[in-house]
């Protein structure tokens, strides 16, 4: 078995895990907070930001480390590493020396512990796989545990993701495009990437509203459009016409999130590639800085 396929069967008890912890200084309601990452921790941002915000606990914004307005102002800052070593999380929270900051790690023996005024420790979700999984969901799990949004039975959601049956043509398919409305959109862009670095598919993901304008000029038969949470009316419809196979599940979208993962291994391992070892791709970005 390979790593990533051992942590994607590890999530329902690390998610037990982190919906039992109670961490301090995550974001108050009402606190206006930025959130930051890079690559699939910037998605995770981005679900959270829109569940915080559209929760009412506060105006919440997701942005690439690399791209952080440092001189706007915030209430705090939550940065999101797995490695806690990413060269533009670092760099971000340097610059914010004087506004509250958070971070979300899966190691503490990194720079990250002393970049960041705390720490949410979540060791027991690090991975040893260049492509997260695990550690990813197991943070969302968290905040939404944080925010009072996460179902209670997420956990039994996630043993039955990693048993129910993949799509029907999802192996065969040459295309993917995936649609979130919300919070479902970062859910979508992370599933993306998800088969992008794992199988070196041609993945594409879009707000679903948005999918119309264009995006579905690229679907037809052999593509795969798969829907996290309830499609906008009539868009169901509009993709089965273009021969395309259509993916709905009535699990959570965190919990759906994990057979898109599971997918991710099966089509790399079909096209004799290492889903641990993704092409031109390492576990953290370090980079020489001026």
């Amino acid at each position: 078995m390979t790593h990533v396929s051992a942590e994607i069967a590890s999530q329902p008890e690390c998610w037990r895990r982190a919906l039992e912890l109670s961490p301090n200084d995550l974001p108050e309601p009402g606190e206006r907070v930025a959130v930051i990452g890079c690559g699939t921790s910037l998605y995770i941002a981005q679900a959270y930001a829109s569940l915080r915000e559209s929760a009412g606990l506060g105006e919440t914004d997701a942005f690439a480390a690399s791209d952080f307005p440092a001189a706007r102002r915030y209430d705090r800052v939550l940065a999101i590493s797995r490695s806690g070593t990413t060269t533009e999380v670092l760099a971000a929270l340097e610059q914010t020396r004087r506004t509250p900051t958070v971070a979300v790690t899966g190691d503490l023996a990194t720079p990250i512990t002393t970049a960041a005024g705390s720490i949410v420790d979540l060791a027991f979700a690090d991975e040893k796989s260049v492509v997260q999984t695990r550690f990813a969901t197991t943070c969302l799990a968290l905040l939404r545990g944080h925010l009072g949004l996460a179902p209670a039975d997420l956990p039994e959601q996630a043993e039955q993701a990693l048993r129910a049956p993949l799509p029907e043509g999802t192996t065969t398919a040459q295309q993917f495009t995936f649609l979130g409305t919300g919070w479902t959109t970062g859910i979508a862009n992370e599933a993306a990437l998800k088969l992008r670095e794992a199988s070196g598919s041609w993945t594409e993901s879009y707000p679903a509203m948005e999918y119309r304008h264009g995006p579905i000029s690229v679907t037809g038969p052999g593509s795969v459009v798969w829907f996290f949470g309830e499609p906008p009316t009539g868009l169901l419809g509009q993709v089965r016409a273009t021969g395309a196979v259509a993916s709905l599940s009535p699990l959570d979208p965190l919990a759906d999130l994990i057979r898109v993962q599971r997918l991710a291994v099966e089509l790399a391992e079909s096209r004799g590639l290492d889903p641990d070892q993704p092409r031109n791709l390492t576990r953290s970005i370090i980079l020489t800085r001026p």
